[in-house]
């Protein structure tokens, strides 16, 4: 099949499997001992780079004149790169390989973080955030396409739970760590600009790792035993042709594809209310409550604790009733009834907090589900 045909299949052609064999089970194992743990600390680094933003506009704004309005449209800039080549990048993973991309990612996007200590005009803002968009397009939908190298989609949503639960223990640790960083002042430079220093650098780091430690493609791993390399590419290709015997799509006929639409509304939508809170909860918090950057940081937190519970359990859940639909359904609605509550009660400084933990935790249950259905119907690259 040529790689740029993308596949179709109803769920009960891939989502039923005989009793595992005791290969299987080792398989199962060691292939997410041995990847999972590294991807997510990826994704942690990756989330703490991409949302110290919103912890610098604590102190940004009054270091360089910047208005709010100029922080937002700063913070929104990211997005246009990282629209214009994320397509893009996620095809590359499978035509380039997972290990190389995924690295030249974390090391660009790691180097022009740290350039955003040194910014001193609103353009210099502006170019930075889109530049650091753009390297970091690709990523995100880029190891989703890479866990369908390793994951058979019975596995799937676990496996996208276990990596997209270091999106709210990003902002469990990134928020204290960027109030203890605003704190300081160092060779002159003040603590927003230390924050992306510091926060910077690992990505460059860990980009050189990946290149000796991931691994493209299960034949490939040296790690895995010659049997059990056996049994994940077989369950894979069985999977694939079970995909392939419905229907064929072209890349572009799948982007016209009425489902791809639908989830790609869906989660414009979803995703706008999250990344609200994400750049705009520390300011709304100090706002309210006056209190110092460390203390609201602390605050910013909380949302994400509760994130981390529900995201784990309902993508466990999921997985154990092979259902998506209403697994990823219904945590968005709640998300977005506890936001509009948070508009009507904005003035109550306890309730407010109460309602954001609620669309938090709402809305990070909601990824591991969604994020499996495109991967039931579509394959790989087209996914």
């Amino acid at each position: 099949m040529p790689d740029n045909v993308v596949t179709s299949a109803p769920p009960q052609s891939v989502s039923s499997a005989p009793p595992e064999s005791e290969v299987a089970q080792r398989a199962r194992r060691r292939i997410a001992r041995r990847l999972l743990p590294f991807l997510f600390v990826l994704y942690v680094i990756a989330f703490i780079d991409r949302m110290n933003v919103g912890a610098a506009a604590l102190q940004m704004p009054r270091d360089l004149g910047f208005s709010e309005d100029v922080i937002g449209f700063g913070a929104g800039i990211f997005f246009f790169g990282y629209f214009l080549l994320e397509i893009p990048g996620a095809l590359i993973v499978e035509r380039w390989g997972a290990r190389r991309w995924i690295a030249r990612i974390m090391i660009t996007w790691g180097m022009i973080t740290v350039l955003m200590a040194f910014i001193h005009t609103e353009r210099q803002f502006y170019l930075v955030r889109f530049f650091v968009g753009a390297a970091e397009a690709g990523f995100f939908p880029g190891v989703i396409v890479y866990l369908t190298h390793w994951f058979r989609y019975q596995d799937r949503a676990k496996a996208v739970a276990v990596f997209y639960a270091a999106n709210p223990i990003a902002y469990i640790i990134g928020s204290p760590l960027a109030g203890l960083l605003l704190g300081i002042s160092w060779l002159g430079l003040r603590g927003w600009r230390w924050l992306f220093i510091i926060e910077g650098i690992p990505a460059v780091l860990f980009g050189v790792i990946t290149i000796f430690y991931l691994t493209d493609w299960p034949e490939k791993a040296r790690w895995l035993p010659a049997d059990e390399q056996s049994w994940i590419t077989a369950e894979l290709r069985r999977e694939k042709e079970a995909k392939k015997s419905i229907r064929s799509y072209s890349i572009w006929e799948a982007l016209r594809h009425r489902d791809v639409i639908l989830l790609t509304l869906c989660y414009f939508c979803a995703m706008t209310g999250s990344y609200g809170i994400a750049f705009w909860l520390p300011t709304i918090l100090k706002h309210l409550s006056g209190r110092s950057d460390l203390q609201v940081t602390l605050l910013a937190a909380l949302p994400y604790v509760a994130a981390l519970i529900t995201q784990q359990l309902n993508g466990w859940h999921s997985d154990r009733t092979c259902e998506r639909r209403w697994h990823s359904a219904v945590p968005v609605f709640v998300c977005g009834i506890a936001l509009a509550f948070a508009v009507i009660y904005r003035t109550n400084l306890t309730v407010s907090i109460l309602l954001f933990v609620v669309a938090g935790g709402a809305f990070y249950g909601f990824q591991p589900c969604f994020w499996a259905v495109p991967t039931l119907f579509l394959c790989r690259g087209g996914a």
